[in-house]
């Protein structure tokens, strides 16, 4: 979640220096989308994974720095909460045989982890939302012990003035009611509830607005393919119940700022756009300052000395404006460059299912955003986020809006439309047919089976309901057996329901 902090509290004058900094940094980084700075010497791709550690029970395990401090591996960090773990995988190009490598590679990863989590006594866990966490768990004692968290949580709290309110109603199991969530919450721990898979893509300045606005459109179509958070507190709620649990578990608004149509922090956005300045414009003239702590680099000057700056107090900001698709700027090697990073869908359930949703994703955008008509300039910017929160909320039973054909379920619409453009995109990429033929396939047979993470995790615990048990335990064991799955070669939509 970012770079550790070094202050206890913010005063007036931090939040006045930060807000003349940020705007210091915006404004460098328009001389450098002007002038040419950027590098780009190929697409590369990037993932990060967040994991969950249980215990033998299937209860959140709070021993992260004890798993940490035995992987040694700096790609492996803390996350929110002591019973997360995030992985970054290093980048790499998308072209040729990278997805092959990378589903190795993510492997060896999580294997590693698995080994020492072991040691910890825990059990590792790739899925949307833990469905054993409890009230109990959000207490704020189980924060990770860092300063960036512990202030995060106090600011967050501080902006709103009030308990986090966790209310939702979700679509039903069969042959059941919908069932409803309302509870409380005295710390932002209901966010590291929410583990993800992020999405990377470097892409050239000139190419960012279409690639942004491309993954604003797919946005619904990847919840509604790769939902697996469907339990939240013992509820069956949305199909991707991460999506409204990020947004409340974060949100600065009072009731009445909400009333008055004051912007969450967790945000799909509100218009498409024509340049990467735009988005950052945007969070910095929407969003006050977090976490205003700033650094002594004047990032003109350093620009002007022939060096990349590291716009520290922009990047910060930029940190705690959770868009589903971000922008994001880096420097790597002492070069800078420009990335997506796609935020929308749920760690898990296999790596099979997480490198073949990247696939997906990256071939579809491509193909979109090299289209000689824009899907967007067709389609109302309302359109893609009703889209966005039809997927989450139903998943393969949504129905989504896409220009000229109207209203159509997702597996349709990936089967008719878009999968198609995954190929393309794919081969235009230079993807080799080999890894495209292999986790395109698991696309398509993932929507002819009509069996997400989500649908497998609802389908399991509602037949161990009808089988006596009541629906804690019914939880606990879906929980084991999914372990058992998710740790195998196949993928979620060969998993039988029953043992």
């Amino acid at each position: 979640m970012g770079q550790d902090l070094s202050a206890d509290t913010f005063t007036s004058r931090d939040r006045g220096r930060y807000r003349r900094k940020v705007q210091r940094c915006l404004d460098t980084l328009a001389r450098m989308l002007s002038d040419g700075s950027f590098s780009f010497p190929r697409k590369n791709i990037g993932l990060e994974v967040e994991l969950n550690l249980v215990d033998r029970e299937m209860r959140p395990s709070m021993t992260n720095t004890t798993v940490l401090d035995a992987l040694n591996d700096p790609s492996f960090t803390t996350e929110l909460g002591q019973h997360n773990l995030e992985l970054n995988v290093p980048p790499r190009p998308l072209a040729g045989d990278s997805a092959l490598t990378l589903e190795e590679d993510l492997r060896a990863y999580l294997s590693a982890a698995r080994s020492k989590a072991e040691g910890a006594g825990s059990l590792l866990a790739m899925i949307g939302i833990l469905p054993t966490l409890r009230h109990e768990h959000f207490d704020q004692k189980w924060l990770t012990n860092n300063a960036r968290y512990s202030l995060l949580n106090d600011e967050i709290f501080a902006a709103r003035g009030e308990h986090t309110v966790l209310a939702m109603e979700g679509a039903a199991l069969e042959g059941h009611k919908p069932e409803r969530l309302r509870s409380y919450a005295e710390s932002i721990l209901p966010e590291a509830a929410c583990t993800s898979v992020q999405l990377h893509l470097q892409v050239a300045p000139e190419e960012f607005a279409a690639h942004w606005n491309a993954a604003q459109c797919l946005a619904g179509v990847q919840v509604a393919l790769g939902a697996n958070s469907p339990f939240l507190l013992g509820k069956a709620l949305w199909h991707e119940t991460r999506i409204p649990l990020f947004l409340q578990a974060t949100d600065t608004r009072p009731e009445e700022l909400k009333n008055q149509g004051v912007r969450p922090r967790v945000w799909f956005g509100e218009r498409w756009i024509t340049s990467i300045f735009d988005l950052f414009e945007e969070n910095v003239r929407y969003f006050p300052g977090l976490l205003p702590e700033t650094d002594a680099e004047d990032p003109i000057e350093a620009l002007e000395s022939g060096n990349a700056p590291k716009l520290t107090e922009l990047r910060m900001h930029n940190g705690t404006v959770w868009r589903w698709n971000r922008p994001v700027y880096d420097v790597v090697d002492g070069l800078p460059h420009l990335r997506v990073e796609n935020r929308v869908l749920a760690a898990g359930p296999t790596v099979l299912d997480i490198v073949a949703n990247a696939a997906f994703f990256y071939g579809a955008q491509r193909a979109l955003a090299e289209s000689d008509r824009p899907v967007w300039s067709q389609m109302s910017f309302q359109a893609a986020e009703e889209n966005l929160y039809a997927g989450a909320r139903q998943g393969f039973d949504a129905q989504l809006y896409w220009p000229g054909i109207g209203w159509i379920p997702p597996d349709e619409l990936v089967l008719r439309v878009l999968l198609p453009m995954a190929h393309e995109g794919l081969r235009r990429s230079d993807v080799s047919d080999e890894a495209r033929e292999r986790y395109l396939g698991i696309i398509e047979q993932r929507c002819l089976a009509r069996r997400t993470g989500s649908s497998w995790q609802r389908d399991y615990v509602l037949r161990a309901q009808e089988h006596g048990l009541e629906r804690d335990a019914a939880l606990t064991r879906m929980l084991g057996r999914y372990l058992e799955l998710s740790e195998g070669e196949t993928p979620v939509h060969t998993w039988p329901v029953e043992d």
